[in-house]
């Protein structure tokens, strides 16, 4: 029986996340738990509230972003393999960040700024994904995925070694971090998540038609160009919500659908796996940051974690397909 269908295992499993995430910050349990009663008061509980709050909760949209973002791109380029970073999307959407801010069009804190660039470079890398799409089998697509995300990588390179000097925070986007975000940001990206991850569930229907061919699409009276077409702006827009908060988280888009088909659920099961995965990343980001260091504040980029681990995956995934 899939999470789904077991509201209370799922909001046991998200309190223990939640709760891990917090303590891993360094902050006494009283300080959390003096939340609770409503004010803000002591020194640890502003800084729970100002700073851990908003961390947990940008890994919390981030993740369920990019697993149903996975989701939908996986279904309909019907490979497992088949992620934002790896079709173009998240690159782009990175690029389009890095070239918002190198232009100044918008400033460095600006939430609006960072998801109308991530939306302009995602939709980039995921045309030249969306064109080899109208004219190729889909199954096949990946490569070109792969191929396209080089090349915006590699323009994000260029566009680093011309202007170094303008992107010291860089890092956090190449990589990957849900670290320094605040109310503002969430205020503004959540709704654009939570949004798109309902367009995504309200397409299921239409994912469902697209993952088992072309000609069964037809069938069934649906055109597969169409069709891909529409589920790959919905994938765009997970992305670039994803992006515009955290930068290049890797390889959650590409596990966590996994986690869904094999618990029988579809895009509101692998957006609430991606959740619970980036969370768990952060948690164990913010841990080794005080094993490494002894505070979470130079600790490790929680793109670093994902990476790390979702390598291993890939590798077995690669081995079975």
């Amino acid at each position: 029986m899939t999470l789904a269908r077991k509201p209370a295992a799922a909001a046991v499993l998200l309190a223990a996340v939640v709760a891990a995430h917090l303590l891993a910050s360094g902050q006494p349990f009283g300080a959390i738990a003096g939340l609770l009663d409503g004010a803000v008061s002591s020194q640890n509980e502003k800084i729970v509230w100002e700073l851990g709050l908003p961390r947990l909760l940008t890994a919390l949209l981030t993740g369920a972003a990019l697993g149903a973002s996975g989701y939908v791109l996986q279904a309909t380029l019907r490979n497992p393999l088949a992620a934002p970073e790896f079709s173009g999307v998240n690159p782009g959407a990175v690029l389009g960040i890095l070239a918002g801010l190198s232009l100044g069009l918008f400033p460095a804190d600006s939430a609006a700024g960072a998801l109308a660039a991530a939306l302009a470079g995602g939709a980039l890398g995921g045309g030249i994904t969306w064109l080899f799409s109208a004219h190729r089998d889909p199954t096949g697509l990946i490569v070109y995925g792969l191929l396209g995300s080089a090349l915006l990588a590699g323009m994000t390179t260029m566009l680093l070694a011309y202007q170094p000097s303008r992107f010291g925070n860089a890092l956090r986007w190449l990589i990957g971090s849900v670290e320094g975000r605040v109310w503002e940001h969430l205020a503004f990206a959540s709704w654009w998540i939570v949004a798109a991850i309902a367009v995504a569930w309200a397409c299921s229907g239409l994912l469902a038609v697209l993952s088992p061919s072309d000609d069964h699409a037809a069938s069934l009276g649906l055109h597969p160009g169409l069709g891909r077409a529409i589920a790959l702006t919905v994938a765009i827009a997970l992305t670039a919500g994803a992006a515009s908060l955290s930068g290049a988280i890797a390889f959650v888009g590409l596990v966590t659908p996994h986690v869904a088909r094999r618990l029988g659920g579809r895009v509101l099961t692998a957006a609430f796996a991606g959740a619970i995965a980036l969370a768990g990343a952060d948690t164990l980001a913010q841990l080794a940051g005080h094993l490494l260091n002894g505070t979470h504040r130079l600790g490790v980029p929680t793109g670093v974690v994902t990476a790390l681990a979702g390598s291993a995956i890939l590798i077995r995934l690669g081995r079975s397909q």
